[in-house]
């Protein structure tokens, strides 16, 4: 119960410190609703917080995380699609101007399809499953880094994942039609935790340059 105890602690100290702060922003988001400007789609790895990192407060950003920040395909079958349906609530009601899909160092996803590649995927996984979304780009991505180190391997997929995903996106027709039109705008980035470095991907170039300090 230690745990339950700590999460009502950071709650009073919430209502201590930052809320009375905000509280007319609180308000004011609850009676005229939401209105972010940027989706972030990110991994769900408890070291990698959005609001944080872009020290962004309440309703700028509309953020959906699951396991290694990725987008499924465009599939309009009746299964449940959790990403896919934040996407579409983000461009058709919420009209959000970018996507943001950000990745991370160290994802322990990313390892794990990593380590599993000459294994036989279990079809009761989900995670493998989820996984094998980052297929398609697997073979490009570890191509010019055969024989590296482990570590170099993982950050290459760390970065396909993201590439990977905005591709994916470009597979919805009401993101398509959005970004041909200009009305939206699809970016990725990468966050270094032990560094705490950003660097953000070149769209012509396909690699990611870090952030001026």
């Amino acid at each position: 119960m230690r745990r339950v105890s700590d999460l009502v602690e950071g709650y009073h100290r919430f209502l201590r410190g930052q809320y009375p702060e905000e509280a007319e922003l609180y308000r004011s988001l609850a009676e005229a609703g939401q209105a972010p400007k940027t989706m972030v789609i990110a991994c769900c790895d408890s070291r990698v917080d959005p609001a944080a990192i872009f020290n962004a407060g309440p309703g700028r950003l509309f953020v959906v995380r699951n396991v290694a920040n990725l987008v499924p395909p465009f599939e309009p079958s009746g299964d449940h699609h959790g990403t896919s349906a934040a996407v579409e609530y983000a461009v058709l009601s919420l009209e959000v101007e970018n996507i943001l899909v950000m990745g991370h160092g160290r994802c322990g996803g990313i390892r794990a399809f990593l380590d599993g590649l000459h294994e036989k995927p279990s079809k009761h996984s989900f995670i493998d499953s989820w996984m094998s979304l980052l297929s398609p780009a697997r073979e490009e991505a570890l191509r010019d880094c055969a024989g590296e180190p482990i570590e170099a391997q993982q950050r290459a997929l760390e970065h396909a994942s993201i590439r990977n995903s905005i591709e994916n996106l470009k597979t919805f027709p009401f993101v398509k039609e959005r970004v041909d039109d200009g009305r939206l705008r699809l970016m990725g980035a990468f966050f270094d935790i032990a560094e705490g470095l950003l660097m953000t991907l070149n769209q012509e170039s396909g690699q990611f340059e870090a952030v001026d300090q």
